[in-house]
């Protein structure tokens, strides 16, 4: 028999990190999942990944199981790890942050693919290249 889903919980988790602290206790929490079980089983599979956020969909059951699917970084966090910059700029017309080379925004691409809507990896260079650009970011031809 099929379990009953009851919600659908999606949080940005620094990899190897999850503590039951906010954001993820409450979350969990109202929900009476197993805090630890989750940050546990987390931490597990991130151990490895860096020090990059990493967004999770988080499925809950009526009997309080869950099971999590863990995605790809958000395009802006790569692209800020690629430069080594601390955030985007203001005012992307204005003023430029960084640049990035073909090759790294193909790097980026590649990383992300598995998420986004395409399976094209030069439509996938596109999209991320849009948000480079709405970061500040230049792409070098």
């Amino acid at each position: 028999m099929q379990k009953k889903l009851i919600t659908q919980v999606k949080l940005q988790i620094m990899a190897g990190k999850a503590t039951p602290t906010p954001p993820i206790g409450p979350a969990l929490g109202q929900h009476g999942v197993n805090i630890m079980d989750f940050c546990n089983q987390f931490n597990n599979q991130t151990k490895d990944k860096g020090d990059l956020i990493y967004p999770v969909v988080i499925d809950i059951y009526e009997d309080r199981s869950f099971k999590f699917i863990i995605k790809t970084p958000p395009a802006a966090i790569l692209i800020k790890k690629e430069l080594n910059i601390e955030k985007g700029s203001k005012e992307s017309l204005k003023e430029k942050v960084g640049k990035l080379t073909k090759e790294q925004l193909r790097r980026i691409a590649e990383i992300k693919l598995p998420d986004l809507n395409t399976n094209d990896i030069e439509k996938a260079q596109k999209i991320i290249a849009g948000t480079a650009r709405n970061m500040g970011v230049t792409i070098e031809d």
